[in-house]
């Protein structure tokens, strides 16, 4: 789901480049510099899984993992997702500098909005956790699909066969990340709840009413 250099307008290109600057700024604002850990380690698996293809007729497709990403990061899924693409654009020509910024777009919008969509649901129980891990999996798939073909067709509307061949093609993608997902966050949140957003908020709530007490 990378824009190789040339294919995008200027216009496209400029107006990605400052959606990326101004997601990026916000979340480097809101990174829990204590939990900086976390997010170089999401960013590396985000990195890493965008490494194997499949090629599937006129495109190939990819394990992206920006639900996850987006569900455990928030805002801080920007500048992690961005780190990842710079990356894979300069060692392994995956995607270009100058797309960079639509790039970012394409995969941090969708992991953002699936943090706020779908972060309320968890823990909840076992099945609505799970639930709502495959809805952010497969929903930041959808999302990024369908962001791509907008940038490709708001270039040039001769890309709409091409839009509509890529969002078809990642369906099987849409499900495969749900469900690993869904493992993903059920497992976390057995082992380590911390790295949970929602529930440091809990634990920090029930640090300050001991210290109360």
């Amino acid at each position: 789901m990378h824009i190789s250099e040339g294919v995008l307008s200027g216009q496209v290109l400029a107006a990605g480049g400052a959606i990326a600057f101004a997601g990026t700024a916000m979340g480097l604002k809101k990174i829990d510099y204590d939990r900086i850990v976390h997010v170089a380690i999401l960013s590396s698996a985000f990195f890493v899984a965008s490494l194997i293809h499949v090629n599937i007729g006129p495109t190939s497709v990819h394990l992206i993992l920006n639900g996850i990403v987006g569900l455990l990061l928030g805002w801080a899924a920007f500048p992690a997702i961005l780190v990842a693409l710079l990356l894979q654009s300069i060692l392994f020509q995956f995607g270009g500098i100058t797309a960079l910024g639509v790039n970012t777009v394409v995969m941090a919008t969708p992991a953002v909005l699936c943090h706020y969509l779908f972060l309320p649901f968890i823990g909840k129980g076992q099945k609505i956790d799970f639930i709502a891990g495959f809805m952010a999996g497969a929903g930041s798939i959808f999302l990024s699909a369908l962001l791509l073909g907008l940038a490709l067709c708001t270039t040039d509307a001769n890309f709409m066969e091409v839009s509509i061949a890529v969002m078809t093609a990642h369906i099987p993608v849409m499900i495969i990340e749900g469900i690993i997902t869904g493992f993903c966050i059920s497992f976390l949140l057995k082992v380590h709840p911390e790295i949970i957003p929602k529930k440091i908020k809990i634990i920090e709530k029930n640090l300050n009413k001991t210290g109360e007490m």
